[in-house]
């Protein structure tokens, strides 16, 4: 391979980072306390749950809030507050 197609092959995959992290934005982890306080200044909110039962329970959480995407993960399911719409998934996958 010659140093040309080396730096091709580099953008190319630069350019495939840049357009995954376009596609899911920003992810930003937090602790279940701050997830449950975002989920408390929320109006409405939507949040996606999955739970893999591999060796112990981990539930993962996911929600948007001001464009931002905040993500937690549990040993334990969390209390969401009565006025979340929670939908179950499979998986939950983050870029990275």
């Amino acid at each position: 391979m010659t140093n040309g197609s080396g730096a091709a092959a580099a953008g190319a995959a630069q350019h495939a980072i840049a357009n995954a992290i376009k596609a899911f934005g920003v992810v930003v982890t937090v602790t279940n306390k701050d997830f449950m306080t975002i989920l408390e200044r929320s109006e409405k909110p939507l949040v996606v749950m999955a739970n893999k039962r591999f060796l112990s329970p981990n539930y993962k959480y996911i929600t948007s809030y001001k464009g931002l995407a905040f993500y937690t993960k549990s040993a334990e399911m969390l209390r969401l507050p009565g006025d979340v719409e929670l939908v179950t998934s499979e998986s939950i996958r983050l870029p990275g």
